[in-house]
């Protein structure tokens, strides 16, 4: 760098000096530096031509100035006749100038007193050497005369360092001077106009002053560039360039210019003087060609300088450009390294799984590719640093670090990927090897599985199966792990503790397998061993036989009849030793049996994992690969107008389901690795955070329409080029739906092995609650279709069930012929039902694809549950069933698609209406209890509203003890003692009737004397009713004679039994069992009259449980439901 500011201001030095010498020698040329005047200057006083300097020469070469007649001579000034004297000197060259002038003064016409005043104010004004005065002296006879007497006497007053000769004649001047060298007005042919001297004159020294301030302005401009301060970005110096080379353009065409103008002068002093004539070119002619030669050569070096110079700056100047870009490429590209190195750095997972290696492997060449742009551009740039240095670049210094850098970050980045894909590699290497040994491991364990035990009781199939095995651990030896420490050791390099705890864990596996296997090795080789013993005939003895040839009848029966006793006595022997071994075998072969369902659990464990890994690297993959990728600048071009800021409309909260799965439950269901049996628990520890999924359902139908718009955007197209997907985005939004769903067949799988096992209640309590988990997402799905309804649908409560059905309307308040219509005409209804009301709406199919085909709902009309009451029966039809409002002044009546369809939801509507009931019990005794503490001490007569409301708050306080007794479902009839069990029924049971009117039950609170109530019947035990009951709590836990039921099955009582049992008979399915009494509730179907059950609430009093329609219609006694 100082050396090249060194060079560039010698370089200006140099130009400096040499425009100094031009405009130095132009003044030289010019004359100017003794004669500092030019024509311009004192124009006027020229054109009046009382001198002028004709071209001619004497004889010596010395120039002549002629001063023609001029009558005004005497007035012209001094200044101006010393003006005009000193330039007219100062044309001639200095070689001639030295020789000497010779004056012409003619004064042919003028007096002798004019001729002696301008002789002598000639010879005291002339600026220059003299070497001859000629004076045409007058013409006329008395002046001639008179001057030269005058002359003679006055010759002392012209006394002159020159000679001064009084010529009579143009003749005599002859004599002195050649004709040719004389004007025409002097007798001679000398081609001279005074005009076209002047205008000559006028040129050239314009020209000169033109070469002489060119060469001053660009010494100037040469100044003013190399004292220009070099910007320090690129764009900064580019204007500067352009400045430059714009003011050097400028320049330049000025000197064009000049030198078009020097030789237009040359030119025009080069014509010939007259047409058709050889040119009389005087020696001042040639003078002024020379001179002008002369300028134009300095008007050359003038350019030569300025442009030596100006390659210098150039070369400065684009030097510096270069030296911008490769500085601002250098900031760039170490701000990309940086980032990648930051990047590489963050790249510290070695996996979890073969797939998930796999996916580092690819992210880490997808980065690499991504990343190698930069590389190359790191690279291509030190290229150019060291071209720059090559070609001898002013800021060597500065450039070669720079380029040392970025060759240490291009090396650094490649030997960091390299590490990475190499421990990258060592881990699926690793993670090959414990995939292979799980897998050696599961085809072991099916193998196990596939053996059947009754098979290898025999030689020839434990033989058999013993061949299987021991050819199938011939295979262990290249696909399992041999040592672990050999393990720990060749991988010690990416080994940490999830990882080591995995290799473990796989061993571990490999190890318990491997002893299952030698055990039934065991086994099976005392199978194969076992031989029968062999029956051999033994023929009788001879001398037997001899000895008693005819034994006696007696004999031959007493000997029979030993042999039958011993026959009989060996009998319970071999029966015994026979039922020994079977029950050795059959505990065998349990042990087997359990042996196989473990194995099965473990399989269905190992697929929960694997695949939940899976799911959890698809996730990861989707997000990084497509939602990061939308925020990412450089893949910002690619998105379409309709995918910006949506981002959380296609992806919905996936990001929130990753992290749940990533971050807490995998890692809880690898804790259930060894005890598959138990993973239960931990669905059921985690059964809320599933709710996210019910969030990203709702958001589907928007993730799909918007897919749908932009599935051919060019941005999805490169994700999933880059990602190597052979599946686009919309099959990957899909997996969350797919994996929720997915998780309940796996534990259905699960719970089928471990029916016997510690955690089969966890495994049934998480499939329903995945399930029901699977129904809320189902029911929210339509929930947000419903369109018109002005409320908010969280203020229902929690959305039960919905489905569609036929419904009819019959309205004490509509008219006849709506009545009439309604009965024949059904309407097809989707009826959502709440905690607090059920909602009618019309279901409303949608053209399109995808979620876009669901239907929409137009809300109708909706019921408040408090009002509700329901009829389970309606005759003619068992599809069939009512909802009514306000006491019936609203009746709908409902067809369900299926009969089962209908016990759920009637038995739904009967739980909501109950647990109505039961609040408002327990608020009515709240108030009751308030209201006893406040009141006086009641009134002896028992007729009293006082003792009525004692009696009440008293029969209040002991319902409070059993909130879940009868009065739930029934009246409060007293309830004799159960029976004891095994007690059967008897013909003489008490029968179930109702009243033909149509009944219904509801909890309608109405106004009744709480005495009335008493005697109606109290709180009492559950009474012994045969008939149908209705399960209302699931039963599932109990001894072998136990009835597996669900909530909403039907039974038959078959009989009482003790401890609150009673035996019961499935009629679907033929089972029979023991239930708890307290989890069945009276069928409302049994009776020929259709029952009914309401929430109506019409007063604060007590509840009970009414035939409504009998208390309002029919005017009979109110039936109560017992059971």
């Amino acid at each position: 760098m100082r050396f090249w500011l060194r060079t560039e201001e010698m370089a200006l030095e140099g130009m400096v000096q040499r425009l100094n010498a031009v405009s130095r020698h132009t003044d030289e040329i010019m004359h100017q530096d003794i004669v500092p005047l030019c024509a311009v200057d004192i124009q006027d006083q020229l054109k009046k031509r009382f001198a002028y300097l004709s071209g001619g020469r004497g004889q010596d070469g010395s120039p002549v100035i002629t001063f023609p007649d001029y009558p005004a001579f005497s007035e012209i000034p001094d200044k101006e006749f010393q003006n005009v004297m000193t330039y007219l000197t100062g044309i001639p060259s200095l070689q001639d100038a030295g020789i000497g002038f010779i004056l012409v003064i003619d004064r042919r016409r003028d007096k002798w007193t004019s001729v002696k005043a301008s002789v002598l104010r000639i010879a005291a004004s002339f600026p220059a050497n003299l070497q001859l005065v000629l004076v045409l002296r007058p013409t006329g006879f008395f002046q001639r005369t008179l001057s030269d007497i005058a002359f003679k006497f006055n010759r002392d007053d012209f006394k002159m360092k020159v000679p001064v000769i009084m010529l009579s004649s143009v003749p005599d001047l002859h004599g002195y001077i050649d004709k040719s060298q004389l004007t025409e007005d002097l007798g001679g042919t000398l081609d001279y106009c005074h005009s076209r001297w002047l205008c000559q004159r006028t040129a050239i020294e314009s020209f000169a002053l033109m070469v002489k301030q060119t060469a001053q302005m660009l010494q100037s401009f040469g100044t003013e560039l190399a004292e220009t301060e070099l910007p320090n970005d690129v764009q900064s110096t580019s204007s500067v360039l352009c400045a430059h080379t714009e003011k050097k353009d400028k320049a330049k065409e000025d000197l064009r210019l000049a030198l078009k103008e020097g030789h237009s002068i040359l030119e025009s002093l080069r014509e010939p003087q007259a047409e058709g004539l050889e040119p009389s070119v005087n020696q001042d002619q040639l003078d002024n060609q020379a001179t002008v030669q002369r300028l134009l050569a300095q008007l050359n070096e003038t350019e030569a300088a300025f442009d030596e110079f100006w390659a210098k700056h150039q070369q400065k100047l684009e030097q510096c450009l270069q030296l911008r870009h490769f500085e601002q490429g250098f900031r760039e590209v170490k701000a990309i390294l940086d980032a990648v190195s930051q990047k590489i750095a963050t790249f510290t997972d070695i996996g979890n799984s073969l797939a998930h290696v796999e996916h580092l492997l690819r992210d880490l060449a997808s980065f690499e590719e991504r990343s190698s742009v930069a590389v190359e551009r790191a690279r291509t740039l030190s290229l150019d640093g060291e071209q720059l240095i090559e070609n001898k670049h002013y800021a060597v210094d500065s450039i070669r670090p720079k380029c040392q850098e970025l060759r240490h970050l291009c090396d650094q980045f490649s030997a960091e990927i390299a590490r990475r894909r190499g421990l990258l590699s060592k881990s699926l290497e690793l993670h090959r090897r414990l995939e292979t040994s799980m897998k050696w491991c599961d085809e072991g364990i099916y193998l196990l599985a596939s053996q059947p035990v009754d098979k290898c009781q025999s030689q020839d199939g434990a033989e058999a199966a013993l061949q299987e095995i021991e050819k199938f651990l011939e295979t262990g030896t290249e696909n399992k792990i041999q040592e672990l420490s050999a393990i720990y050791k060749e991988y010690e390099c990416i080994l940490n503790q999830d990882l080591m705890e995995h290799v473990r864990k796989v061993f571990q596996k490999q190890a318990s397998m491997e002893e299952v296997f030698h055990r039934r090795q065991a086994s099976l080789k005392k199978l194969a061993a076992r031989q029968t013993r062999p029956v051999q005939p033994v023929a009788p003895r001879p001398e037997a036989l001899a000895k008693s040839p005819c034994p006696s009848p007696g004999i031959r029966r007493g000997s029979e009849n030993s042999s039958s006793d011993g026959a009989l006595r060996r009998g319970p022997y071999r029966r015994a030793k026979s039922e020994m071994s079977e029950s050795r075998q059959s505990r065998g072969s349990a042990g087997e049996e359990e042996e196989s369902l473990a194995i099965l659990r473990r399989h269905v464990m190992s697929e929960l994992l694997d695949t939940e890994r899976a799911y959890v690297e698809e996730l990861l993959c989707v997000l990084e690969g497509y939602a990061a990728e939308m925020d990412n600048p450089l893949m910002a071009h690619l998105l379409s107008t309709g995918l910006h800021n949506k981002k959380d409309v296609l992806f919905g909260n996936m990001e929130e389901i990753y992290h749940f799965h990533n971050r807490i439950f995998l890692r809880e269901l690898e804790n259930y690795t060894d005890c598959p049996e138990l993973v239960g628990r931990c669905f059921l520890e985690r059964m809320e955070d599933f709710q996210i999924y019910e969030k990203y359902c709702q958001n589907k139908p928007r993730s799909e329409s918007l897919w749908r718009q932009c599935s051919d955007c060019p941005f999805f197209q490169e994700c999933q080029r880059k990602l190597d997907h052979k599946l686009s985005l919309d099959s990957y939004l899909l997996k969350p739906v797919q994996r929720i769903t997915k998780y309940q067949l796996l534990l259905k799988e699960m719970l089928k092995y471990s029916k016997n096992c510690e955690g089969a209640e966890d495994l049934q309590e998480a499939l329903s609650s995945i399930l029901g988990i699977l129904k809320a997402v189902n029911d929210s799905m339509h929930l947000i279709a419903i369109t018109g309804y002005d409320g908010n649908l969280g203020d229902l409560g929690k959305l039960l069930m919905q489905g569609s059905f036929s419904v009819w309307t019959d309205h004490k308040r509509g008219h006849t012929k709506v009545k009439e219509l309604a009965r024949f005409k059904p309407m097809q209804r989707h009826l959502f039902l709440h905690e607090k009301a059920v909602l009618f709406c019309k279901k409303r199919e949608e053209n399109g694809e995808g979620y876009e085909k669901a239907p929409s709902y137009s809300y109708k009309q909706s019921l408040n549950m408090a009002a509700v009451g329901i009829t389970e029966n309606v005759k003619g039809d068992a599809k069939k069933f009512e909802i009514w409002y306000n006491a019936r002044e609203e009746v709908y009546i409902v067809q369900a698609p299926t009969p089962e369809i209908k016990a759920a939801w009637v038995n739904e509507i009967r739980k909501v209406l109950t647990s109505q009931l039961q609040a408002c019990r327990e608020a009515s005794q709240h108030r009751a209890l308030e209201q006893s503490h406040s009141l006086p001490l009641p009134a002896p007569t028992g007729t009293s509203p006082s003792r009525g409301n004692s009696r009440n708050i008293k029969k209040l306080e002991e319902r409070k003890t059993d909130p879940l007794s009868l009065e739930g479902y029934g009246g409060s009839a007293p309830l004799s003692k159960p029976p004891e069990k095994g007690k059967g029924w008897s013909k003489t049971s008490q029968s179930l009737e109702a009243p033909e009117d149509d009944g219904g039950w509801s909890s309608a609170e109405e106004q009744i004397n709480s005495s009335d109530a008493e005697d109606d019947g109290g709180v009492g035990p559950k009474k012994l009713v045969p008939g149908k009951y209705t399960v209302v709590a699931d039963h599932e836990k109990g001894g072998p004679d136990a009835l597996v039921v669900r909530s909403g099955d039907v039974v038959e009582l078959v009989q009482e039994g003790d401890e609150g049992l009673w035996y019961v008979r499935d009629p679907t399915t033929g089972k029979e069992g023991w239930v708890p009494a307290s989890s069945l509730s009276v069928h409302l179907s049994q009776s020929g009259s259709a029952q009914c059950l309401s929430s109506s609430e019409s007063s604060p009093g007590s509840a009970v449980l009414s035939n409504s329609s009998s208390c309002s219609e029919g005017g009979q006694a109110p039936f109560n439901l017992q059971a």
